[in-house]
């Protein structure tokens, strides 16, 4: 493994929180996709929140991590060896990291982040996305996890963990808690929301318990 701080900055402020974002290494057919890559790069820079990504340049991944550098954010990219030339590494980014695996690369994404959001992607999206949910689930964090339901992408998704529990394989004691937004605009705002203390999670239409 490897680690490398391409643009020197190791004087920031206080301990910056940062948010994972999991997202496809494609842009999808739907153009609100992109759209939404970009809004939450430019919020997360404008709120001082740093991103960890997966280190490629291409679809949502590289839109997300372009925007938040454009905008003035902080940007952590981790990637495995294999996948530099596969997924393009951003180059640019504040901090870079190249792990031996695929399994190393999860658990420092995990380690540097203070909250996971889930943009629209593929199976490596969704395998990210049920991990941090099986965790939290196991009681092995307490981070807050975000579904950015954009276009409705992930409204199978969450058909299929009401069906799970319907069907008593996600019983009581064992909830998944995480929050739905339906808009890019509303993200950072969760998150916010999930980190302020003694928080009570009121709102049934953003808060999607299973």
């Amino acid at each position: 493994m490897s680690t490398k701080n391409i643009n020197g900055n190791n004087e920031l402020a206080a301990t910056p929180r940062n948010v994972c974002v999991y997202c496809g290494s494609g842009p999808g057919i739907n153009p609100a996709y992109v759209e939404a890559a970009r809004t939450l790069g430019s919020a997360l820079a404008a709120n001082g929140i740093g991103l960890v990504y997966g280190g490629g340049s291409l679809g949502l991944m590289g839109e997300v991590a372009a925007t938040t550098l454009k905008h003035g954010g902080r940007v952590t990219g981790i990637i495995p060896g294999f996948l530099i030339e596969r997924e393009a590494m951003m180059d640019d980014v504040d901090e870079l990291i190249v792990t031996d695996n695929m399994h190393q690369r999860k658990q420092l994404m995990f380690d540097h982040s203070d909250a996971f959001v889930a943009l629209p992607g593929g199976i490596g999206t969704l395998e990210e996305l049920v991990e941090q949910l099986t965790w939290a689930q196991l009681g092995q964090h307490k981070k807050p996890i975000i579904v950015a339901n954009i276009a409705g992408f992930w409204t199978p998704f969450l058909n299929l963990l009401s069906h799970m529990k319907s069907d008593a394989f996600i019983r009581a004691g064992l909830d998944v808690r995480f929050t739905v937004v339906g808009e890019a605009s509303q993200i950072v705002p969760a998150v916010l929301g999930a980190w302020a203390p003694q928080r009570e999670a009121t709102d049934e239409a953003i808060l999607a318990k299973f």
